[in-house]
């Protein structure tokens, strides 16, 4: 094994425990989530939180993911979601180690690249001609390195119609740059609160589920699913390019 990854997505966290979501009090099905993930043997070279990481868009509830993170020691890289929209408190918190903002880096013989698709006060997911033509660089940069790629929306339609009016607005352009480079291994998303696994094109699309509420697949209008509780996903990346993937019930 390469490089081990777990990814926490849609964790919609309060600026304390007391608020409910859905009935599900986020910041304690976190706190569940994170000792799951304490349990994980070998334990993470790295965390991918893949946005809507609060709900209530305070400084305090980054405060708390940061708080729950930390003691943790392991590096975490963070995308923001579209209930993110405090961008100045989500950057100024998660800045700190074992946190990072960096957006491209290589490890483990991968380049793992984080694209931020969140637009101000939209709910659907977009990426700006500026992110498409950064994204290309970093995957002309280094050609032969396998990648993996992480954003918040899904660029793939899921078959849960409300949920696909939601989803990148702009899938076709960033679909197209995946096409150009072979490299491309994987995508990872948030966004959907629930498994999803796909090929296209010899990449491998995965979607995972939330650490508070879940939605029922495939129907028309939103529906949680109470029969799931806490979830998250682990990567396992092999240096040939190969990989290995585990979705983890709290």
């Amino acid at each position: 094994m390469s490089l081990r990854i777990v990814q926490l997505t849609d964790t919609h966290l309060f600026a304390d425990e007391t608020p409910t979501l859905s009935e599900r009090q986020t910041n304690q099905t976190f706190r569940q989530a994170l000792q799951k993930l304490q349990q994980v043997v070998p334990p993470p070279d790295l965390l991918l939180l893949t946005g809507d990481l609060s709900q209530d868009d305070s400084s305090e509830s980054y405060e708390y993911l940061y708080g729950a993170i930390a003691p943790l020691n392991i590096p975490t890289y963070w995308l923001p979601g579209n209930h993110d929209q405090n961008l100045e408190a989500l950057v100024e918190i998660l800045s700190e180690p074992p946190c990072a903002p960096n957006k491209v880096f290589q490890q483990g013989g991968w380049q793992l690249i984080l694209l931020g698709t969140m637009q101000p006060q939209q709910i659907q997911g977009y990426l700006a001609q500026e992110a498409l033509d950064w994204f290309e660089a970093q995957l002309q940069a280094q050609p032969e390195l396998p990648t993996l790629v992480a954003l918040h929306h899904h660029p793939l339609v899921i078959d849960s119609a409300w949920m696909d009016r939601i989803r990148l607005e702009n899938s076709d352009a960033f679909l197209a740059v995946c096409d150009r480079h072979p490299q491309i291994k994987v995508v990872l998303n948030g966004h959907i609160h629930q498994v999803f696994d796909e090929m296209r094109n010899g990449v491998r699309f995965l979607g995972s589920p939330s650490t508070c509420i879940q939605f029922v697949p495939k129907l028309e209008t939103m529906v949680i699913d109470e029969n799931r509780g806490p979830g998250f996903r682990i990567v396992d990346l092999e240096a040939n390019g190969q990989l290995e993937t585990e979705v983890i019930w709290a």
